[in-house]
């Protein structure tokens, strides 16, 4: 059986939990935490950087700190994880969902100006499958109306928009080191990116609980108190130290799994120019950090019956989202903002993932072609 996941592990994630054990500092924002956090400043240029638990928190830290109201207005793309439009609706502000693009599943920069309105105030573009949204359309658009820009980094680790690291585009940024992802923290963990110098100070408050505890002990106030909103955002040193060992070899995953996507995209070449289904399209502007190999059926049924095919030759390959907007949830509590997205209903009914992970290995990838091959041939 081909899984469709499978979590690497680099051989010293247990030496680094260990090591962080006996150095008796466990609850976060130690040795580990400290060095995460640099890497991600460092390689990447980003600001500020602050781990969490995991990538929500890191999303409804960026809510937070964008001090909605109630009746503000969030732009979220519909096709995405609960957790992108969850972080906002719980600062109580309205999300209004945006449709994908025709050539990828990622919000239509080009539809976007259409659905603001005086009580907009972010922009919440997702990167799908690690490629880049049009940044340079969103951030013009966002400049002109005066609206904040929070990118959900989830999958995009590693991942550029014209030379400028993902994540670091906008104002803040999350990512996601769930085991599903490129790298991960132990199974759940997050990263919270700041690069607009104004909430620095108060990231830091929400995430030490809403005390000035950060400041504390960086030798900034004499003693810490409870002085605005937080909650416990800081994962343990121990998720700190599994990432770290993950983070060391990060060129090493990111360059087997880009291996594995290019071989993918090979083999099914014939099948698409014949129009049997759509490969993964990148754009100029982005790289492929290669998170994620997708096709896309035709129809629904095209589809069902192709997980089914590959499920009987032993390949795990999922569908992904369900559009939010026709969720039972947001129908039920806002379906005065239900409008029609029909391309995000399109990935949603005809997208399907491969399997990707650090040990598949190629000839499973040319397994897995002629499977989907022979499912084409045969229908």
């Amino acid at each position: 059986m081909i899984p469709f996941n499978k979590p690497f592990l680099t051989g010293k994630e247990a030496h680094y939990m260990y090591q962080a054990v006996y150095t008796g500092k466990l609850s976060g924002n130690g040795y580990f935490t400290k060095k995460c956090q640099k890497f991600f400043e460092d390689k990447y240029g980003f600001k500020k950087c602050l781990l969490t638990t995991s990538g929500t928190d890191a999303l409804e830290m960026c809510a937070m700190l964008c001090d909605l109201k109630p009746g503000d207005e969030v732009i979220v793309p519909s096709y995405t994880f609960v957790s992108t439009a969850l972080a906002f609706l719980r600062e109580g502000a309205t999300v209004i969902f945006a449709d994908s693009m025709d050539s990828n599943p990622n919000l239509d920069a080009e539809k976007l100006e259409s659905l603001i309105t005086p009580r907009t105030k972010v922009i919440a573009p997702v990167h799908y499958a690690g490629v880049a949204c049009d940044m340079d359309a969103i951030m013009a658009i966002a400049n002109k109306h005066n609206l904040l820009v929070v990118e959900d980094a989830a999958q995009a680790v590693d991942s550029y928009y014209k030379g400028k690291a993902l994540g670091g585009v906008g104002h803040l940024g999350a990512f996601s080191f769930h085991e599903t992802k490129n790298i991960t923290a132990g199974g759940e963990g997050g990263l919270l990116v700041i690069n607009d110098e104004r909430f620095i100070r108060r990231s830091e408050i929400l995430w030490e609980k809403g005390t000035n505890r950060a400041e504390f002990f960086r030798g900034a106030v004499n003693k810490y108190g409870w002085v605005d909103m937080g909650s416990s955002f800081l994962p343990s040193e121990i998720n700190a130290a599994f990432l770290w060992a993950q983070l060391e070899n990060l060129e090493e995953i990111q360059n087997k799994r880009k291996s594995l996507w290019e071989r993918y995209n090979t083999n099914l070449q014939d099948l698409a120019s014949k129009g049997y289904v759509r490969l993964p399209e990148i754009p100029e502007y982005a790289t492929n950090n290669g998170h994620m190999f997708y096709l896309v059926c035709r129809n629904l049924e095209e589809r069902t019956g192709l997980i089914a095919f590959l499920k009987e030759k032993g390949v795990t390959a999922p569908f992904h989202y369900l559009s939010l907007h026709k969720s039972e949830f947001y129908e039920k509590n806002y379906g005065q903002f239900v409008k029609e997205l029909p391309l995000c209903d399109m990935y949603a009914d005809c997208l399907v993932r491969m399997p990707m992970f650090y040990e598949l290995e190629l000839e499973q990838v040319d397994e897995i072609c002629r499977h989907i091959t022979e499912y084409y041939s045969k229908s």
